[in-house]
């Protein structure tokens, strides 16, 4: 499991060993981490034990016991030398501790890579439309949110088999992209019978494998959005109610 700082905590770390899981994350802000305790692996790269602190009270006392009292973790500093990056030095906690097996370097690597869950997000949100619900009650906002999880799965494992079929890596391929190619061939496919079917589904990879993204090696962009937000006043009533406050000549 590969995330942030927020689940880096002792019962997210502890529950995924659990399920057989391994994790790597940044660790969290307010954990002090002192090199100088544990058992040494390396320049600021350690082995140590955290114990099992207090219940949460969003955990219920069955869960917490089940939980062992010390988890045993790794912890090492990693330094970015690269300009443009926000944060230049921080600590990455993982559950691999043979430092042979997986080197310093290669978890660094692996945590820089975190930022694809937000490249992911984004895609989902931007391309899928996902950034405002449309719905208005608990159960189609549930129906909503699971068909764009559908449509997004169903547009990465079609990348997934356009890259394959080419020997390239699926983020080589643009997931916008993709969406615009599966929602064209879409209507033909639900048409077609037999070989067809077959022909159809190769055209579809070959069109999802020509919307390649540019090579971007440590891209850096500012945090800044540019387009300015127009000027208009927020509806704040239900849309018929402010067409009748305008046919009777009262602002909307």
């Amino acid at each position: 499991m590969l995330a942030d700082c927020y689940y880096s905590s002792y019962w997210t770390i502890a529950g995924r060993r659990g399920q057989g899981l391994d994790s790597v994350g940044r660790q969290h802000h307010r954990r002090i981490t002192d090199f100088r305790c544990g058992k040494r692996l390396g320049r600021e790269d350690h082995r140590v034990e955290w114990r099992k602190p207090g219940k949460p009270a969003w955990m219920d006392p069955s869960t917490s016991a089940e939980l062992p009292e010390q988890l045993t973790v790794r912890e090492l500093r990693v330094r970015v030398g690269r300009r443009g990056f926000r944060t230049q030095v921080f600590v990455v906690v993982t559950t691999w501790l043979d430092a042979m097996l997986y080197s310093a370097h290669d978890v660094a690597d692996l945590s820089s890579h975190r930022w694809h869950c937000e490249r992911d997000l984004r895609s989902i949100q931007a391309a899928l439309g996902m950034d405002v619900l449309r719905c208005r009650t608990p159960e189609m906002v549930r129906k909503e949110l699971w068909m764009d999880v559908w449509a997004s799965t169903l547009i990465r494992t079609v990348r997934v088999r356009a890259a394959l079929s080419k020997g390239g890596c699926p983020r080589q391929l643009s997931f916008k992209g993709a969406r615009q190619a599966v929602n064209g061939f879409t209507p033909a496919l639900i048409l077609a019978e037999g070989a067809v079917v077959g022909a159809l589904l190769d055209a579809l990879l070959e069109s999802v494998a020509a919307y390649r993204v540019g090579q971007r090696p440590n891209r850096v962009e500012p945090r800044a959005v540019k387009r300015r937000p127009k000027a208009h006043k927020l509806l704040r009533v239900p849309r018929l109610k402010a067409r009748k406050r305008l046919e009777s000549g009262r602002a909307a």
